[in-house]
């Protein structure tokens, strides 16, 4: 891998900046708080009584608004501001989590409440995720390092989020690990409120929402080298990331036991730890590209399930997974963030987000009837050859291989040019 020959040339550390680091504790707490939910939310509806199917629709109604009002979050977010929009999102889910947990304390929830809960959850998430990539040039100037500790932050909360979400299920209450989350998600709004001074320029201050809608989709599709990444990736979600989490944790579960799948898990998280650290130092020429290369390891994924490797085989190939994961998820959001300008990355990203997530859920939902027809270890086999495949079609796109290092232009011609004449 080719990096930069000039080191002293590098931007300040992204901790010199108070503003990153508010930022960055912000992001945190919503980042455990996430990583608390799934299990909180599975022990509080098979509680209830409502069983696996009941886990099922709750899950759907928290990713069904994600996925619809991700553009809408995008909108917004370059409408007024990242962090107001971010900011309204926290809130939205601290009440959504109190009003669970006060449930859970004091009621007898149905379902429908909730998936309604849940559901409000989702929404909230929606206008959180597109701000997250218009903040980060904003508070930060080495954009890359910045995003390799987040990067490092999230693979930290998701090893720590479950874990703590349990032993507050198992010493306190179901309502109790609510109440915390909501706690998290407070904390990442009282620390995202002083950074409301950063906000973009606006092109288009008088615009209906389908004309920013349209400037953002012209925005994403002007340049080759972000729309056929995120087709790649559709395909990507559908064939490998959508099989590879419920039946590659069924086959190391029948093969190395339940504490043996969680070990493993916990070297996928070790894996995104280094992949993240690793983007704190690596300055390859062509981001994407390096980027793309690391993300083959994550072929080993699907593969050593269903190829019953031993468990310390197993092991090492998430290790080696989880870091290439993380290494492409620096590269890709550094370049990102570094050639679209401010004043349309929030939608952008949004593209990026409902592109990069739409399909998984059908993926996940179509490896069951798969594994039935096919076998599980076969299927997995398949994810893991297509991953290598759409990796190496991702390599020999040209404007892809031709990305640098550039920054971002200071302005969009597509916005300038699409702006109405009153904004």
């Amino acid at each position: 891998m080719t990096t930069d020959d000039a080191p002293d040339a590098q931007p300040p550390s992204p901790w010199r900046s108070a503003p990153f680091r508010l930022f960055f504790t912000a992001r945190s707490a919503s980042l455990l708080a996430d990583g608390m939910l799934m299990v909180s939310l599975t022990t509080a509806v098979l509680a209830t009584g409502f069983g696996p199917s009941g886990v099922g629709y709750a899950l759907a109604a928290w990713m069904a608004p994600i996925v619809l009002l991700v553009l809408v979050g995008g909108v917004l977010a370059d409408r007024f501001s990242p962090q107001t929009t971010m900011v309204a999102a926290d809130v939205l889910r601290m009440f959504a989590m109190l009003l669970m947990a006060a449930l859970l304390a004091f009621g007898d929830p149905r379902l429908w409440q909730i998936m309604t809960l849940m559901a409000l959850s989702g929404a909230a998430t929606a206008l959180f995720q597109p701000g997250l990539a218009g903040l980060v040039p904003q508070v930060a100037q080495d954009i890359q390092r910045a995003n390799a500790l987040l990067r490092v932050s999230e693979a930290m909360s998701a090893l720590l989020g479950p874990g703590l979400a349990g032993l507050l299920v198992a010493y306190w209450d179901v309502a109790g690990s609510y109440t915390v989350i909501a706690l998290a998600y407070a904390v990442s709004a009282l620390g995202l409120l002083p950074l409301r001074r950063f906000a973009p320029e606006h092109d288009e201050e008088a615009a209906p929402i389908w004309h920013r809608l349209a400037v953002g989709w012209r925005e994403f599709r002007s340049r080759d080298w972000l729309w056929s990444v995120i087709l790649i990736w559709s395909v990507f979600g559908l064939f490998v990331f959508g099989p590879a989490l419920p039946l590659g944790a069924a086959l190391i579960t029948e093969q190395h036991g339940a504490s043996g799948y969680g070990w493993i898990a916990s070297a996928d998280g070790a894996g995104t730890i280094i992949g993240g650290l690793l983007g704190l130092r690596a300055r390859p020429r062509r981001p994407v590209v390096a980027g793309a290369a690391a993300m083959l390891m994550f072929a080993l994924n699907p593969l050593a399930p269903a190829l019953g490797w031993s468990f310390t085989a197993t092991a090492a190939a998430h290790v080696l997974g989880g870091c290439g994961f993380a290494f492409w998820g620096v590269m890709w959001a550094t370049s990102v963030q570094t050639h679209i300008p401010l004043a349309v990355l929030s939608r952008v990203s949004a593209y990026d987000v409902a592109g990069s997530i739409m399909v998984i859920p059908l993926g996940r939902a179509l490896s069951g009837p798969a594994a039935e027809t096919f076998g599980a270890a076969h299927v997995l086999e398949f994810s893991s050859a297509v991953a290598v495949v759409l990796l190496a079609v991702m390599l020999i796109v040209p404007a892809v291989r031709r990305l640098g290092r550039e920054p971002a232009e200071a302005v969009s011609t597509d916005a300038a040019r699409l702006a109405p004449a009153d904004g």
